[in-house]
């Protein structure tokens, strides 16, 4: 059953009256409402626990992967410093090997030069030898052929000199020859006299060079006609008779004093 409001009679029922002074209180006649204040303040305690629970987990949580992010971070910087290290050791090892290799190139390709220096050189010495050895060899032939003929020319001076000898001796005698050395080893020096009748001391000589096999007259006085000697020369040469020649010189004096 409804009630109709009407606020002149609300307020004056609600009025207390004035007059009384232990009359009740209409908010203590009211029906006393639960509004379940406690239970709401202990779930709101509870969430509150849990809540701040969970913030404190999560920023503990934020804080461990933040430190081993960081952590990580430092790892990571020092795995990168330690391969940069590694990658400066291994590169200069590699330009030390790089250098060891040049320097071992260039010493081989001196060594190789020096090979070829010493072999060109050997070469050179042994071409050198072998013409050194054709020369000694022709030169032993040329010695064995002068010996030989040393021998021979030998031999025919001592055959000659058996049958000059008694010449000699008469020409020295008789004639004036005199037989004198010129100062050299090869050189003779023969001086005539006797050959002008006005005057029997005047002397005429020549010298006889005999270092070769070829005689030849290096100087007379006096002075006579140069292709009478080399006539009597010639026939020496020839014929290797020293008494003949010494007659024919002998008349070419004889007329260059006339």
């Amino acid at each position: 059953m409804s009630t109709l409001f009407e606020p002149s009679l609300s307020t004056s029922a609600m009025r207390a009256p004035l007059s009384t002074a232990d009359a009740t209180s209409m908010a203590d006649s009211l029906p006393p409402i639960n509004f379940g204040f406690d239970d709401l303040r202990e779930r709101m305690a509870r969430f509150t626990d849990r809540f701040d629970d969970f913030i404190a987990r999560g920023r503990k949580q934020v804080l461990e992967e933040r430190n081993q992010f960081r952590i990580n971070v430092a790892e990571l910087q020092e795995d990168q410093r330690m391969k940069h290290k590694d990658i400066e050791i291994l590169a200069q090892k590699s330009s030390h090997h790089a250098a060891s290799l040049s320097a071992q190139e260039a010493e081989t390709a001196e060594m190789q030069s020096a090979i070829a220096a010493i072999t060109q050189q050997r070469d050179s010495h042994a071409q050198h030898r072998d013409r050194l050895k054709s020369g000694i060899a022709s030169v032993n032939k040329q010695i064995a052929a002068r010996r030989s003929a040393q021998r021979a020319h030998a031999k025919e001076i001592d055959a000659q000199s058996q049958l000059n000898g008694p010449e000699l001796d008469f020409w020295e005698t008789y004639l004036g020859l005199r037989i004198e050395g010129a100062g050299q080893v090869d050189r003779l020096k023969f001086v005539f006299s006797n050959l002008d009748e006005r005057d029997w001391e005047k002397e005429a000589w020549f010298e006889l060079d005999t270092e070769r096999r070829e005689y030849r007259v290096i100087g007379c006085r006096p002075k006579v006609e140069e292709g009478e000697v080399e006539a009597c020369v010639e026939r020496l040469n020839e014929s290797r008779d020293l008494g003949a020649f010494l007659r024919g010189m002998r008349e070419v004096f004889v007329r260059g004093i006339k």
